[in-house]
Formats: structure tokens, C-alpha cells, sequence
């Protein structure tokens, strides 16, 4: 029997309009916010400070761009924001696919013992002063490019979320069915679990990619060196000095000139900061909904 919307009760159609309407107003306040930026980063600054910016550029110019990309320091760090990105993100893909395949085999002794120790550090952690003691003193870290990769390898909650996407789909009779044609467990994960796990690696492809983007606290206290510096924290010194420089009055140019041109340059870098990952979302957006909601469900 077909279905007939309009049999719904009253009650239910009462239901979707409240849904609708509530979504519809989430999505004004997710979006919003967005428009403005970019057209505040297309805006004249005057017309920023003055109110006169409410959805639509106002008084088009590209000069905060202009002043952005002739910055040296911001293709420096988008070099090296881009290298912590596809290294760290190859490493964090390689040992949560490993440990997550370990702890989904039901013949690892100890696995329950493993995942309960994983989960302990989702609690408690050194802290920071130990924390950064250890990385100076005894792992030689401190002011190396490492340090924005390797402590930050794992992240247990992807790797529990990793386990159990193999654990509730992928058949376990296709693991042994390829210990039997003679695969070892590297050759099982090379050829059976990964290609039929491409959902789940695509979503922890952008989980980790967004995280090594968006990372800026690791270089504020273990990178000493400006040239190692990633693109969040050259963006972050930039609209400090900007903000130090209309304190102390500037040289040359006017307060007021300094203002506005931080106040543009302030949308600008945000624009310019965001654009790979929502250029980087349509690739995997397809495996992103299922990779989350199968590898959330525990079988």
C-alpha cells in the first residue's frame, strides 16, 4: 500500500512543522555567520566599523586579500600547515587502522585489558608541565616539526569508533575465510578489511585532517622556531600585532587607518584559513554520514 502524506493526523503534521521550523532556524544560524564573513572580507572596512555590513558586501574592494597574500608569513604557513595536515593525517590513518584491526580480532588476547587502558587516557593525562618537560628533556620534540605529528598519532575515541565499524561490518567468516587461502593478518587488513572500509577511513580522514588544520596550541608551547609555524598561529600573531600596533598609535598611518585595515584583514585570514577544508569536504562528504552512523553502532 502506497503511502499517502495526506493521511498523516493532525498531530503529525504539527511534529513537522516544529521540525522544520527548528531546522530551518539552525541552519539560518550556521549559515549566517558564514555570509558574513565573506562578505565582510569583501567589504570596505569604513563600512564594517560604521554597522553598514548586515548580509551583502557593502562598498566591494579586494585589499584586505591584497594585504593578506603579499604576506610572506601566510604562504609560510599554509606551507607548513599543509605538510602537518598530509603527514600527520597518513600517520594518525596507518596507526588507528592498525589498532583498531588489532583490537577487533577476537583471537588478540588481552584486548579487552588493551581498550580499557586506550580509554584511561580519554580521562586522565599527564598535564602540561610533565607533558612538556617530557617532549623537551627525554624525546628531543621541543622545536621540532615532529611534535605537531607524532604525540597526537592516535585518537582513541576514532580508534573506538574505527574498531567498531570493523567489528559490526565486516563479516568475521571473510577474515577467516582469508586465513585459510593462507593471508597473514597484514595481508587480511591490506586486502580484505580496508577495501571494504572506505566509509569509515574517509570520515577519520577529515576528522584528523580538521584537527591538524585547526591545531595551533602544540606550536604555541613546543615550536620556538617562526619557520616552523603553522597558518593558525602565524594568523594568530598577525592580528596581535595588528591589535598592539592601534594600542601604541602606529607610525605613519593614523589610528584610525590601522583599525580598519586590521578589521579587514581580521575576515580575510578567516576566509583564507577555511577555504581547504570546505574544499576538501565534497571529496568524502558521500562516505561521511554512513562512515559515522555505522561505525557509532555497537553490534
Amino acid at each position: 500500500m502506497e503511502f499517502n502524506p495526506k493521511t498523516k493526523s493532525r498531530g503529525d503534521r504539527l511534529f513537522d512543522v516544529v521540525v522544520y521550523t527548528v531546522l530551518a532556524i539552525v541552519m539560518l544560524a550556521t549559515l549566517y555567520p558564514l555570509l558574513y564573513i565573506v562578505s565582510a572580507s569583501f567589504s570596505d572596512p569604513l563600512a564594517i566599523v560604521k554597522g553598514r555590513l548586515w548580509l551583502w558586501p557593502q562598498d566591494v574592494t579586494l585589499e584586505s586579500y591584497r594585504k593578506v597574500f603579499r604576506n610572506p608569513d601566510i604562504w609560510m604557513g599554509y606551507r607548513n600547515s599543509l605538510i602537518y595536515l598530509v603527514v600527520g593525517t597518513a600517520v594518525n590513518i596507518a596507526m588507528t587502522t592498525m589498532g583498531a584491526y588489532a583490537l577487533s580480532r577476537k583471537d588478540l588476547k588481552g584486548r579487552h585489558a588493551l581498550a580499557l587502558i586506550f580509554t584511561f587516557t580519554l580521562i586522565f593525562n599527564g598535564g602540561l608541565v610533565p607533558t612538556y618537560l617530557t617532549y623537551k628533556n627525554m624525546l628531543g620534540l621541543y622545536d621540532n616539526l615532529w611534535v605537531m605529528v607524532i604525540p597526537s598519532a592516535v585518537s582513541v575515541w576514532n580508534l573506538i569508533v574505527m574498531r567498531t565499524y570493523f567489528q559490526t561490518s565486516i563479516p568475521y567468516e571473510l577474515q577467516e575465510a582469508a586465513f585459510i587461502d593462507g593471508c597473514s593478518n597484514v595481508g587480511t587488513l591490506v586486502r580484505i578489511v580496508l577495501p571494504l572500509s572506505m566509509p569509515i577511513v574517509a570520515v577519520m580522514t577529515m576528522y584528523y585532517g580538521v584537527a591538524h588544520w585547526n591545531s595551533y596550541f602544540p606550536a604555541l608551547i613546543y615550536l620556538h622556531d617562526h619557520s616552523r609555524l603553522p597558518l593558525q598561529m602565524i594568523i594568530r600573531n598577525l592580528l596581535i600585532q595588528e591589535d598592539m600596533s592601534n594600542m601604541a598609535g602606529g607610525d605613519g598611518a593614523s589610528l584610525m587607518d590601522q583599525i580598519l585595515q586590521a578589521e579587514g584583514m581580521k575576515y580575510a585570514v578567516i576566509v583564507v584559513s577555511s577555504l581547504p577544508m570546505l574544499i576538501m569536504y565534497p571529496f568524502v562528504q558521500k562516505h561521511f554520514v554512513k562512515g559515522v552512523m555505522v561505525g557509532a553502532v555497537k553490534g
